[in-house]
């Protein structure tokens, strides 16, 4: 409020009091409002009041001159009864300033409270759903899981994955991938909308399937589920088709976990893809106990080389022209502290399939080396010892640094080392490979063709390849001992005679009997290998032996 207006107001509340005081009858309520008025003008505070009471005294008497007693008494009362309503007036404004105040905090409050709710639950959504479907995660679907596990007698479990989605990833990019992954979960939703589906990232989905009266109850759900997932979709242009694989566990309820069941729905999914995709498979109690025994026996592989429970035992390659001992080949053996001694076949293919091969290889390669250059005689000259390289091996990079490493160290001459390559990785496309095995061999390292005949079996190809030696595989050789073995024996004649052509020595694996020896040195074969010319054992009882009983058994 400006100073003119200030002035103009007491001239109108001095003005209205004047009136007043000379009015009968007299009212002294014209007090009261002229002090509310004063507070509705913001001259809000025991000073403002008394220097206001002092300008309006002093307009009074100075409008109304002299002043008689009772008009003085008059403006006295007047006066006293403005500074009770300009009191009343501030408190009630108090009052009112308050009850507003708590209004609006309460509405505060209120909004706070709504503000915090609605956070509460979008970020309780964005906990528990995916942000690419908006389908339950696997923070949901578990909290679901073990509810369910607490309330329904039986219950089961569709583990889902997308065959070959990396290739739409690689081809189309994510954003294609992405944008399959929502239409697929669209599909997946609308097709079994009683059952809670939930994506647990990638392009893996799982399904909840509560009070179950068996696994075919979940087996129609996982048929549903490959119906909605192979459906064409148009991503952005592209008509995509896709198929998936599916894991699915059903049991009772008491005696398991959420944990648990999602361990035994992902072991059955695997199952589902290594069969091939677009398709369902039941979890296996039997089955399962096997993989984890077998997942035990290749994780304590690596611990096992460490403490030197690997040994090696050797099995003698015999000249079949005189008897001789011409070389052994290396045979791995695990002296499992709770198994027992292991064969290769209880743990080579896990090694092949988790990629310790490579370390197992090398140690075997290292030890027969090691092992190898204490077999010669006076004259330095003793057999070679031969070697099985996983396919792995061979592709390697520093094979051949790492074969021409060990020759200096343990001092093995090249020509007693032999390496046995599958038939497979001969004849594979890449050049890397053979580059490596054509070094070795210019090294004087022999190369060898291991189970030959139980693959690609084409000698026209090894006319490029450096190998010195073809080990035939024993169903060849075992047909020998049959009376129609004659077919066999003229297909070994025919490998004999070809091999020799090519510069290649034949050796015959599997030979068990003297009547097998015999017809394969009558058709020329140059070695053989096999029960009838030792078994597998410590090197030390194949050397020194008599040609003439060996080759008698």
């Amino acid at each position: 409020m400006t100073q003119a207006q200030l002035e103009a107001l007491l001239q109108r509340l001095t003005e209205r009091l004047a009136v007043a005081i000379q009015s009968e009858p007299f009212d002294l309520r014209i007090g009261h409002q002229v002090g509310a008025e004063l507070v509705q003008a913001h001259i809000a505070s025991a000073e403002g009041l008394g220097r206001t009471i002092e300008v309006i005294q002093l307009r009074l008497v100075r409008d109304l001159g002299l002043v008689a007693d009772d008009v003085e008494d008059r403006m006295a009362r007047l006066l006293a009864t403005v500074a009770t309503g300009y009191a009343r007036a501030l408190r009630d404004r108090t009052l009112d300033e308050q009850e507003s105040i708590r209004r609006a905090a309460m509405m505060a409050r209120a909004q706070a409270e709504r503000a915090l709710r609605e956070s509460e639950a979008r970020f309780r959504h964005q906990a528990t759903h995916d942000p690419l479907t908006d389908l339950p995660n696997r923070t949901l679907f578990t909290e679901r899981l073990a509810a369910a596990l607490d309330t329904a007698d039986r219950i089961g479990v569709c583990f889902i994955d997308l065959d070959r989605f990396k290739v739409v990833n690689d081809s189309l990019g994510h954003q294609i991938g992405d944008l399959l992954l929502v239409s697929v979960a669209q599909r997946l939703r609308r097709a079994l909308g009683e059952h809670l589906v939930a994506r647990l990232g990638g392009d893996e989905f799982v399904i909840l399937v509560e009070r179950t009266a068996g696994t075919d109850d979940v087996v129609e759900v996982a048929e549903a589920a490959l119906a909605a997932v192979s459906e064409p979709a148009l991503v952005d242009g592209h008509e995509l088709t896709v198929s998936a694989s599916i894991g699915i566990v059903e049991r009772p309820a008491a005696g398991t976990s959420p944990m648990e069941l999602m361990r035994a729905a992902d072991s059955t999914l695997h199952w589902a893809k290594a069969a091939g995709g677009a398709r369902w498979s039941i979890f296996d109690a039997d089955r399962n106990r096997q993989e984890l025994a077998r997942y035990a026996l290749s994780a304590a592989i690596p611990a096992a080389l460490d403490r030197g429970e690997f040994y090696l035992d050797y099995q003698p390659l015999t000249a079949l022209r005189d008897g001789r001992v011409l070389g052994m080949e290396a045979l791995v053996r695990w002296r499992h502290p709770e198994l027992g001694v292991l064969r290769p076949d209880s743990f080579i293919g896990l090694a092949e399939e988790t990629g310790l091969i490579v370390r197992l290889g090398a140690w075997v390669l290292a030890e027969a080396c090691r092992e190898a250059r204490t077999w010669a005689d006076e004259s330095g000259d003793g057999p070679f010892v031969s070697v099985n390289l996983a396919v792995q091996q061979v592709r390697r990079p520093g094979l051949v640094d790492e074969v021409r490493d060990l020759l200096r160290r343990t001092g093995l001459p090249p020509g007693r080392l032999q390496l046995e390559i599958t038939e497979s990785t001969m004849m594979s496309t890449a050049e890397e490979p053979v580059r490596a095995l054509r070094v070795l061999a210019d090294l004087g390292v022999r190369i060898a063709i291991d189970d030959f005949g139980t693959g690609y079996c084409n000698l026209a190809y090894l006319r490029g390849l450096p190998v010195t030696e073809l080990k035939v595989a024993g169903e060849f050789v075992a047909g020998l001992r049959a009376p129609a073995g004659r077919t066999d024996e003229r297909i070994l004649a025919s490998l004999v005679s070809l091999a020799h052509a090519l510069k290649v020595t034949v050796t015959a694996e599997g030979v068990e009997t003297a009547e097998q020896a015999e017809r394969l040195r009558a058709i020329g074969c140059d070695a053989a290998q096999g029960w009838h010319f030792g078994r597998p054992g410590p090197a030390a009882q194949h050397l020194g032996r008599s040609p003439a009983l060996t080759a008698t058994g």
